[in-house]
């Protein structure tokens, strides 16, 4: 239902620094004027459907973004629901189930050191992995080194 063009395009969420989260979208093309969006998600099926507390407005006051904080990882999709409301139609929803380890930035590896030496044996780089929200196990991470010289 609602007025085709109105719902809620190029929408995308990303998790970082382990538990905010960042979603935004932009209005409808063909959305009145006074569309206003509102966001919902829900982590996994148990869980209750919670409303965005922060929302990001642009240069008309419009909802375009949400910033949740705590959030925690579960290994079921999260449900991603934005609906609207306008005095002159009915707006179309937009839904979506996301991964949300999927959207995870991870955050640099921890503790880096490097210690080298003059002679044949080089250099020993040891680290720590990133802190993720999700991921217990350092094994099911993949480095890569970049080494230059200077």
């Amino acid at each position: 239902a609602g007025m085709n063009g109105s719902a809620i395009e190029n929408f995308s969420c990303v998790i970082y620094n382990i538990f905010l989260m960042n979603c935004t979208w932009q209005a409808g093309r063909d959305a009145p004027a006074d569309t206003q969006y509102f966001l919902y998600w829900q982590k996994s099926i148990e869980d209750n459907q919670m409303e965005c507390e922060l929302y990001i407005k642009d240069e008309n006051r419009r909802n375009v973004g949400c910033i949740f904080q705590n959030v925690s990882i579960g290994h079921e999709k999260a449900y991603f629901l934005v609906n609207g409301s306008s005095k002159d139609s009915l707006i179309q929803f937009y839904d979506e189930y996301i991964d949300l380890y999927k959207i995870e930035i991870l955050t640099a590896p921890l503790n880096v050191t490097a210690n080298c030496t003059r002679d044949s044996a080089g250099c020993i780089i040891m680290w720590h992995p990133p802190r993720t929200s999700h991921m217990k196990k350092a094994k099911c991470f993949q480095y890569e080194i970049s080494i230059q010289n200077k």
